[in-house]
């Protein structure tokens, strides 16, 4: 992904995070503008009520590539699908960023969840937390020439952070090469959580990179997912003990433990300005790279 006029992003939030200057839209707005505004220069496709909300908040005065798609009940948010998986370029979204409110039912509707399936098949980013949603900004905006914002420092100190690692079945060799080509990337967090097969893996490398003693504890691995090795992460999440979560879904499998797999992103959605949460491999794979720079440039 590139900026300039063909970048184009979908965005949406529930009414929760639209409603004042506190609210997570406006954070988001603010916090990005440079970005934004000056290094991406995306088109913003913004569904109609959200678009309501920057317009009479002043969020984005005087940027004009904003596309304005119809309110929620009259199919804004399908449209935003559709748009995911178009093959025109002029139509097509780069990303998408949701900011869901975990309590909101329309965030279980079916576009809801279409938009996030579709968004891992075609290997879009989808953001819906405003703390992913910044990082993502302020990692784009470095990979189009932007200095780091020295104010964001802090969030890529990750000595003192964790990650949980998490991979389906068909996707776990996928997590094995992922972690194994940006091993430096991950070795710098302060702690890593997986859960079943995936945490003892991942020390099995751990162990071929680093040495038996070094290796053999480098994850901290929990109960499976079907066993409540979401649930367990969920409240690590919810106890601000784990800002990301790389979590490689098989979109084309039906899973058993669907709800806890809710669980573990109705916690990152309830800690919006703490958690995120990376649901694709190709996407991981440029977060990967880039948080590798960025975390390098934080000193």
């Amino acid at each position: 992904m590139t900026g300039g006029a063909g970048y184009r992003i979908g965005l949406a939030a529930n009414r929760l995070h639209i409603d004042g200057p506190g609210s997570a839209l406006a954070r988001l707005l603010r916090e990005s503008r440079r970005a934004i505004v000056e290094h991406l220069e995306p088109e913003l496709v913004v569904v109609g009520r959200t678009l309501d909300a920057i317009e009479q908040q002043g969020l984005l005065d005087g940027y004009h590539r904003l596309q304005r798609f119809p309110y929620g009940r009259e199919g804004g948010l399908m449209r935003l699908v559709s748009r995911v998986v178009v093959d025109d370029p002029a139509r097509r979204l780069d990303a998408v960023i949701y900011l869901i409110d975990p309590v909101d039912p329309s965030s279980t509707f079916p576009e809801a969840v279409a938009l996030k399936r579709q968004c891992i098949i075609h290997g879009k980013p989808f953001l819906s937390t405003l703390a992913g949603a910044r990082e993502w900004f302020e990692l784009e905006a470095m990979a189009a020439g932007a200095a780091p914002d020295p104010a964001l420092d802090p969030l890529f100190d990750l000595q003192g952070d964790s990650i949980a690692l998490i991979a389906h079945d068909a996707l776990k060799g996928q997590m094995l090469a992922l972690v194994e080509k940006h091993f430096a990337l991950f070795d710098r967090f302060g702690t890593r959580y997986a859960t079943g097969t995936t945490g003892g893996l991942l020390n099995g490398l751990a162990m071929r990179i680093k040495g038996e003693a070094a290796g053999r504890h480098w994850v901290r691995p929990l109960r499976s997912g079907p066993l409540g090795g979401d649930a367990q992460i969920a409240e690590l999440i919810l106890d601000r003990q784990c800002r990301r979560t790389l979590f490689l879904e098989d979109p084309h499998v039906a899973r058993q433990h669907e709800a806890d797999i809710q669980l573990l992103e109705r916690a990152a959605r309830t800690l919006t300005d703490y958690a995120s949460c990376v649901t694709d491999l190709k996407f991981a794979e440029r977060w990967c790279s880039l948080m590798a720079r960025r975390v390098t440039a934080a000193g």
